[in-house]
């Protein structure tokens, strides 16, 4: 899968992920993997880069099985951008379906 193509999905399926409830790095990992092929090396930066545009923020709690952990929550400017980008995802799938049925 290409490259550009398939972090701007997996973007979207971080902020959903987060969007349904608060996680951390690994649990969003192991919720995506199965579906879509990714290392844990994309994940972290992405997370990031989604606190620092505001996103998304942070908060470390105590783990009853191990170190503290650090859980993502998604902000109402992160709700913004999430609905955003879906409706634009969803134009996007629409018009590639209405073009593979038609033909090239």
């Amino acid at each position: 899968m290409n490259t550009q193509l398939k972090k701007g999905i997996l973007e979207l399926c971080v902020l959903s992920v987060i969007s349904k409830h608060d996680s951390y790095g690994y649990e969003i990992i192991d919720q995506i993997k199965d579906k879509i092929p990714m290392s844990e090396g994309t994940i972290y930066p992405m997370l990031r880069r989604l606190k620092n545009d505001k996103y998304l923020e942070d908060y470390t709690e105590q783990s009853e099985s191990g170190p503290s952990r650090k859980y993502y929550k998604i902000t109402d400017e992160g709700k913004k951008y999430l609905h955003s980008q879906l409706e634009d995802y969803k134009k996007l799938v629409e018009s590639v379906k209405v073009l593979l049925e038609e033909g090239f």
